[in-house]
């Protein structure tokens, strides 16, 4: 990939607004901005690559010349974003088919429409629910079968010689799985690679992810996410089923909300956390919500966890119990093991300082395994060879480890090790490494959080901690279905009981209140915030995981401290992920430092506008110009006289035009043809998601000269504002809303420029980018 050293000019861009890069308006609006109806050719200024921050070489230069101190080019932070990223409709278009629609629907019909939204979120749940206990089982059966059948090889070779066999069986059997998994996602479905929390958080923030809600295999969050988007629309696009049912929420509003609730639902079944799947699509999209959509969101996380109990209850031979929350099963805290002290506060902050220290260094060390893969490993081929490799090194190391491990346990009577491995330990002992290594991810973290002190060494504790810490990295990124959540609980809590074990070593009263148990809890807190820098949610999830409020505070103080200290070096594993996707993802407020910018700096212009009675041929000709490809534009009314300029009446959609030209709405049709069905919202929800390209439309020669009526289908009233408004309020107009375009106009109404989702995204900088503008201004 080549790299770029091009200098990125304020409206050098092409995006999906409906304006084009021409020129470059100065900060002090000395150039004059005008409004095109024919698209401009600015898109061809810079190349844009799919990942385009991984490589860049910027040549930021800078005028003499300047306005009020402020320079006349902006140097851009992570400014080049993928093209094929668009935003979601958020904002309904409130054009006159739409109000039509809603005021001939009555009371009753607005209350079915709520009670229709409720069982969707029930079905969502449900469902949602379903599909954890399958996975559960599965995994249970297929980790069962493969633990068994090398625990009885390895006992076996243990007594004869050729402990080598076992371990070629073990590389074959976690190749062989992870083969399966990365093919069907290679070669199938490239976005369901990794945890799917990157491309979800995006697409509560607004953005919409080519194929992210498609059918496919993933882990629960994503999965909830897949099942919404599906039985929120009563269809399926990948299966090519219309069940026509629910068609009134085919459209970005109501998609979006089902989505929130589908990955809420996804948490749930994950973690046995509802609360805490409400607060992680909350964390994301917190801007779009109402109470009434929170108590739905809610309402699907708790028919998950209960469908997961319920059912798992049944397959478990104890029907009704309900005492299994969620897939990923901690254990239940003790109130007496449980119990911490206020001078244990500052220890507990001091752990989530090394956790957020140990967040950074994975996240720099996944960061650039990432741009590795980018270069060298982006063939599918390729990608599956490095999944089976790292299986293989897994299996390997972990065997390496166990078979030089002299850390021998005790078997009691009541111990809970699945998989119990003596090796070489005497008679009624087993090697307490492989309790970590030989067993499934969450059963190594039930134990490492109960087992009772003694259960390991410190020397055990250290080795895994390093040992999985870098295994962990290395594995984060591979195209296979997997998240980080489990392996960073199980780096922290590794490192979190070595912490608990030198307490108790070095304190004078023994280990009466240094638990191991209790600092493998928050080890493990501080590891996962360190990495994925969530807070509020997370807290939650943790409480909720556990069994026991008591921790609250203390992991509250952890998760915040492990953010903090994390966020000094470099950010969040999952944000780090989205801009080496060049995603234009905004966060919840406009940069500190940029009041002084206004609408005029970061809008994109001039504009490509339509008449609002406007030639099809030009329409045609402005969807087809693959320069531009905008999603936006502008409808405007010309003056009484030609003296006069084009003044704003509206704003119409890409996708609109489109369906406009499918069906022919021209006004001379119109005229012919007395019974020409009216074209209504039902005609725009069948087409939506996957409107059709421009290039499949078919206009004739005389059809390009006849007139399309644009003013019952745009939308009258888009929201606007004036040049001079400040970036931050601008922001808050596009974030708390929700919006896709945001028209910039003069003083007469007249169109000046647009703001868009990726303009903001531009200058949403980082510490490093904000030090770059303050250097500019001097």
């Amino acid at each position: 990939m080549a790299n770029i050293t091009k200098k990125v000019s304020w409206s050098s861009r092409a995006d999906e607004s409906g304006a084009a890069g021409e020129g470059t308006p100065l900060l002090n609006g000395s150039e004059k901005r005008r409004h095109s109806r024919e698209p401009s050719g600015g898109g061809a200024v810079f190349q844009i690559s799919r990942l385009s921050t991984a490589d860049l070489e910027e040549e930021i230069t800078s005028d003499e010349e300047s306005v009020r101190g402020r320079p006349k080019e902006i140097p851009h932070n992570e400014k080049l974003l993928s093209l094929k990223y668009e935003s979601l409709d958020y904002d309904n278009i409130e054009n006159q088919l739409f109000l039509e629609e809603e005021r001939r629907m009555s009371h009753m019909g607005f209350r079915c429409l709520e009670i229709s939204r409720w069982v969707v979120c029930g079905l969502i749940g449900f469902l949602t629910g379903l599909i954890a206990c399958f996975i559960d089982i599965v995994v249970e059966q297929l980790a069962g079968l493969k633990y068994q059948v090398v625990k009885e090889n390895i006992e076996r070779f243990t007594e004869v010689g050729g402990l080598s066999i076992s371990l070629i069986l073990w590389a074959v059997l976690n190749s062989t799985f992870v083969m399966v998994g990365a093919i069907i996602v290679a070669f199938f479905e490239p976005i369901a690679a990794g945890s799917g929390i990157p491309q979800i958080k995006c697409y509560l923030n607004g953005v919409k992810i080519p194929r992210v809600v498609r059918l496919k295999e993933g882990p629960m969050i994503h999965s909830g996410a897949v099942v919404a988007a599906g039985v929120s629309q009563g269809r399926s696009t990948s299966l090519k089923r219309d069940f026509k049912i629910f068609e009134y929420f085919r459209r970005d509003t109501e998609k979006r909300d089902f989505v929130s609730a589908g990955a809420a639902a996804g948490v749930s079944a994950a973690f046995g956390a509802p609360v805490g799947g409400v607060l992680f699509s909350l964390e994301e999209g917190a801007s779009f919500w109402n109470q009434m959509l929170t108590w739905r969101i809610f309402f699907a996380s708790m028919i998950s966890t209960f469908t997961l109990n319920f059912f798992l209850s049944i397959y478990h031979n104890n029907p009704g119990d309900l005492s299994n929350p969620g897939l990923i099963n901690f254990g239940r805290f003790e109130n007496e093991s449980v119990a911490y002290y206020l001078y244990e506060i500052p220890l507990f902050i001091a752990m989530g300082a090394i956790g957020g220290l140990l967040g950074a260094l994975f996240n720099v060390l996944n960061y650039w395994l990432t741009i590795f893969r980018i270069r060298y490993v982006h063939r599918p081929c390729l990608q599956v060879m490095e999944a089976m490799l790292v299986a293989a090194v897994t299996a390997t190391v972990s065997f390496t480890m166990i078979y030089f491990s002299n850390d021998c346990q005790p078997l009691g009577p009541e111990h809970t090790e699945e998989y119990p491995l003596q090796l070489f330990c005497a008679d009624g002992e087993y090697n307490s490494m492989a309790t970590a290594f030989f067993n499934t991810p969450e059963r190594s973290v039930r134990s490492l959080f109960h087992n009772q002190p003694g259960s390991y060494n410190p020397l055990t504790l250290g080795m895994f901690t390093l040992t999985y810490f870098f295994l962990a990295c290395w594995t984060y990124g591979l195209t296979v279905s997997a998240g980080v959540f489990i392996p960073s609980l199980l780096i922290g809590a590794a490192w979190g009981r070595l912490c608990g074990i030198l307490l108790a070593a070095i304190s004078a009263s023994g280990s009466i209140w240094a638990d191991p148990g209790k600092y493998a809890l928050i080890g493990a807190a501080a590891q996962l915030g360190g990495i994925v820098r969530m807070t509020l949610s997370l807290t939650v999830i943790m409480v909720e995981a556990t069994g026991n409020v008591t921790y609250g505070l203390p992991i509250m103080l952890v998760l915040m401290t492990a953010k903090i200290v994390g966020d000094y070096f470099v950010e969040g594993l999952y944000d780090i992920h989205i801009k080496l996707q060049s995603i234009p993802f905004l966060h919840w407020e406009a940069p500190a430092t940029s009041h002084w910018l206004t609408a005029r700096e970061v809008m994109s212009s001039p504009v490509t506008c339509l008449n609002k009675v406007e030639k099809v041929g030009t329409i045609v000709d402005t969807l087809s110009n693959t320069s531009t490809n905008h999603n936006g534009f502008p409808v405007v009314v010309q003056g009484a006289t030609s003296e006069e300029p084009a003044k704003l009446c509206g704003l119409i959609l890409r996708s609109q035009l489109i369906v406009l030209l499918k069906h022919k709405v021209f006004v001379e049709l119109a005229r012919s043809r007395l019974t020409q069905r009216k074209l209504q919202l039902k005609d725009f929800r069948d087409a939506y998601p996957r409107f059709p390209p421009i290039q499949s439309i078919h206009v004739s020669q005389d059809e390009r000269e006849c007139m399309m009526d644009l003013s019952e289908f745009m939308n009258p009233t888009p929201y606007t504002v004036p040049q001079e408004t400040s970036l931050p309020r601008v922001f808050k107009l596009v974030r708390a809303l929700g919006l896709r375009h945001l028209v910039v106009v003069d003083d007469e109404n007249r169109v000046v420029g647009l703001v868009t989702r990726k303009d903001l995204a531009r200058y949403h900088m980082g510490k490093h980018g904000l030090e770059e503008l303050q250097l500019a201004q001097t």
